[in-house]
């Protein structure tokens, strides 16, 4: 096994304790799934970069770091949707998860055929708008454990909290996740739709 397919399995086994630091809560344990998310990311930029440098792309290599990617961002989407203050509906994680879904579909139906589909700039950027969301919101979220475990203020009285000159920044914690997780959706279905229209051809019986 190439260096670039054992950098990617180590992301794979990084997801457990990126959900499992979430599950415990508070700010440190925050903290610790955010350094989790930050390096499982910065290794999802090595794994390829490596790959094609030491020009050792494999098919075990394509087929698993899209899985390492839809199993670290399902999980973190997730379990924002559990928290109320964060604002980010079901509705959205379920298309971010449902496109991947599809795509990963796509691709098992070009494998049949021995079409080979890469990430291409549309799912590139889909994926970076994801990490920026989540590493945002996240950050929101440690400022939440913060603010409650430091202060003694919840999500609740902090809506209600006298800011003064930093009442704009509490508006802004407050709305992100949500318009952020917006972008991050729009970006999610032109990827899809791209990834469709561009091998439609898979779908019919001559194709």
């Amino acid at each position: 096994m190439n260096l670039a397919n054992k950098i990617t399995i180590v992301r794979i086994c990084m997801v457990p304790f990126f959900i499992l630091f979430m599950e415990i809560g508070g700010f440190y344990n925050s903290v610790l799934a955010l350094v989790i998310f930050c390096a499982a990311s910065i290794t999802d930029m090595l794994d390829g970069q490596i790959a094609r440098r030491n020009k050792t792309v494999t098919p075990l290599g394509i087929f698993l770091d899209p899985i390492a990617d839809k199993l670290l961002i399902s999980a973190a989407f997730i379990y924002f949707v559990d928290i109320p203050m964060l604002g980010i509906a079901a509705w959205m994680v379920i298309i971010i998860i449902a496109r991947e879904f599809i795509i990963t579909g796509l691709r098992s139906i070009a494998a049949v055929r021995n079409v080979m589909i890469p990430a291409d700039k549309s799912g590139k950027f889909k994926t970076l708008s994801q990490i920026i969301v989540i590493i945002v919101t996240m950050v929101i979220l440690i400022a939440y454990e913060a603010f409650f475990e430091f202060v003694g203020l919840t999500p609740d009285a902090l809506r209600l909290y006298d800011f003064g000159s930093y009442a704009t920044l509490s508006l802004i914690m407050e709305k992100m996740p949500f318009w952020a997780t917006i972008v991050a959706v729009m970006f999610t279905i032109y990827s899809g739709v791209n990834y469709i229209l561009k091998y439609r051809k898979l779908f019919s019986e001559n194709g």
